[in-house]
């Protein structure tokens, strides 16, 4: 199992890692909400949990509950900026349809 993270997203994660001052990494992980079912949580990581997968992922290091890896296995998380907008764009091979506003997805 693994998931990865561009560089964008490894840079955009360690200057706001360095700008809060403390922590050690992201947790990536899914919730059940949304029009489709299945929504993405992204969250900072100051004390890595005994059952945590850990991706490093360069000067990054990514932490994954055993829960959420069941559906985020392949994902390359990526951060984009596109105009005025930016943000985190998950490229995940197991997603089967996303809901019309973008916000949940269905396995």
């Amino acid at each position: 199992m693994a998931i990865t993270m561009t560089q964008a997203a490894e840079q955009h994660i360690t200057r706001h890692l360095a700008h809060r001052g403390h922590g050690i990494g992201i947790r990536l992980g899914v919730k059940t909400t949304g029009c489709s079912g299945l929504s993405y949580v992204l969250e900072f990581v100051d004390d890595q949990q005994p059952e945590d997968t850990v991706f490093d992922c360069g000067d990054a290091k990514l932490f994954v509950d055993p829960k959420s890896l069941a559906y985020l296995d392949g994902t390359e998380l990526d951060f984009v900026k596109e105009g005025l907008n930016e943000g985190f764009q998950f490229n995940n091979p197991n997603v089967k349809e996303e809901c019309g506003c973008g916000e949940s997805f269905h396995i």
